[in-house]
């Protein structure tokens, strides 16, 4: 009997000691695995920002950041939201912005004009402004977008020498059709009607002229500029579904920014979508910006706080926090977001200071639906539209900005650096019906 247990002792024993072999090895094929990722991984030899006082661990290369091209291809929103929205039997296109960065990025910026101008406010009467900035250095990044409704009604009027009702039925089916919102075509074709009624827009060029001028007027809201030294450090919240582009505009502002001799810090606020720290440490160590991170699936609200409190402690001009954007969990993700904003402001009185909306072009009409659904939760002070170079829906800036009454800061026009511009809406204007005419 004794005997019996003995050897049962023995057995288990020795499977207890296969067990604890099997285990010592998957933890070494896991560390070589890791140690092997990360010389892969190697950025020239660069080390990664570190905070309180992690290892540091080498750089991802930008070719081997996964991209944040994670659009959905349907967006949850209010009833009210969905009716606004017109079907759409093709997927909107995708050219998400690579991660990857060209070689003529790496080369430091020459200063260029302040990013985020302190002088006077964006006027809202049409005189106001000088005469549109660079209208032909934006027109290719609009190609695609002029190349789309603007040019299908341009088109109607070829060849036509008054306003017929007819043409108007035209007109109507070009802006419903558009993505410039359902709201804000109605809107458009109720003053062409009423204008007709009066006499006042007899003619095609008439109307082709009310339709441009009434396109600045949408896209001119009313909005001081903004001044980065009202507050040190000042705190940039940018939030927006995961492949609007995000990180990569992170990056550019920072870039912008640093050529401007401001000193920037990047916090990685989103902690669960795969590789987004690490796309945001990429461009950290390009334009020499320190990132604060945490562990992967921690608290967001934390890494933002200490972000601003380092940046608060080592004299920092401004921080620029990344935030997740998973929309299909809608409601948590809006909890999350006002959790944040909550958290900064204890990090620091008024931060955050500015809260901008990242939207990808590509989708549409589905980016109204995307900014309704965050300023029901946020308070969104400005939209940043991203790849418009790559899109015939660039129109819908016309919807956000007549709906919402929500400025555009900066639009995407392309992968570099400069390619993001601060937004002038008869600049942007000028361009988008640049070699359209009438008539």
């Amino acid at each position: 009997m004794e005997g019996g247990i003995n050897q049962e002792i023995i057995t288990a024993a020795i499977l207890a000691g296969v067990l604890v072999a099997v285990l010592i090895l998957l933890i070494y094929a896991i560390r070589r695995a890791r140690r092997s990722r990360q010389r892969e991984i190697e950025e020239s030899g660069e080390d990664r920002p570190t905070v309180s006082g992690r290892p540091k661990r080498p750089a991802l290369r930008a070719e081997d950041v996964e991209p944040e091209n994670e659009l959905p291809s349907a967006l949850e929103a209010p009833a009210e939201t969905a009716a606004s929205v017109l079907p759409s039997s093709e997927q909107p296109e995708k050219q998400a912005e690579p991660a990857s960065l060209p070689d003529s990025e790496h080369r430091p910026l020459a200063r260029s004009p302040v990013v985020l101008p302190t002088d006077k406010p964006r006027a809202a009467q049409p005189d106001a402004r000088a005469k549109p900035r660079d209208a032909a250095a934006l027109s290719p990044g609009l190609a695609r977008t002029r190349a789309g409704w603007v040019s299908r009604l341009g088109q109607l009027f070829v060849g036509k020498r008054e306003i017929d009702p007819a043409l108007v039925e035209e007109i109507e089916k070009v802006l419903l059709t558009a993505d410039i919102g359902v709201r804000t075509s109605q809107k458009l074709l109720e003053e062409i009607r009423a204008s007709l009624g009066k006499r006042e827009l007899a003619d095609p060029k008439a109307v082709w002229d009310h339709l441009r001028k009434r396109s600045i007027e949408f896209l001119r809201v009313e909005t001081p500029r903004i001044d980065i030294t009202k507050a040190k450090p000042f705190v940039l919240l940018t939030i927006g579904v995961n492949g609007s582009g995000k990180t990569t505009t992170i990056g550019k502002l920072a870039s912008k920014l640093k050529a401007d001799g401001k000193s920037v810090l990047l916090a990685a606020g989103d902690t669960f979508r795969a590789a987004a720290t690490e796309q945001l440490e990429v461009w950290g160590a390009r334009v020499g910006a320190p990132v604060v991170r945490g562990k992967e699936g921690s608290d967001p609200s934390s890494v933002i706080f200490e972000g601003i409190k380092r940046a608060t402690n080592e004299g920092f001009d401004v921080v620029i926090a990344d935030t997740a954007g998973r929309l299909h969990t809608k409601a948590n993700l809006m909890e999350e977001l006002q959790k944040v904003r909550r958290v900064a402001a204890k990090a620091l009185e008024g931060a955050p200071h500015e809260t901008w909306l990242v939207i990808d072009a590509t989708s549409g009409q589905n980016a109204i639906a995307q900014a309704q659904i965050f300023t029901q939760a946020m308070s969104v002070t400005g939209i940043v539209l991203t790849k418009l170079d790559g899109t015939a829906k660039g129109g819908v800036i016309l919807g956000i900005a007549d709906q919402l009454g929500i400025p555009v800061r900066y639009i995407g026009i392309g992968e570099r650096v400069e390619d993001l511009r601060e937004f002038d809406p008869e600049e942007f204007v000028e361009a988008l019906f640049e070699h359209v005419e009438a008539g």
